[in-house]
């Protein structure tokens, strides 16, 4: 039997707007552009350090 891939939801809770664009770029990166925007992303180190670069900005909602 397969283990499921955790998963990790995050909500962007900011504007991009006025930032600087390597964390306008994370944003993307992380599937999000508009305030109030989720996104359900694979939990794994280098998505760990994008929401750590943005974490002013996203906050996660739920971790399975």
């Amino acid at each position: 039997m397969a283990k499921a891939a955790k998963t990790i939801k995050v909500e962007q809770t900011g504007s991009a707007i006025r930032r600087h664009h390597s964390q306008r770029s994370t944003l993307v990166g992380l599937k999000l552009n508009k305030i109030g925007r989720t996104s359900e992303l694979q939990d794994t180190p280098e998505i760990r350090g994008m929401i750590a670069k943005v974490r002013h900005i996203v906050r996660v909602i739920d971790e399975t």
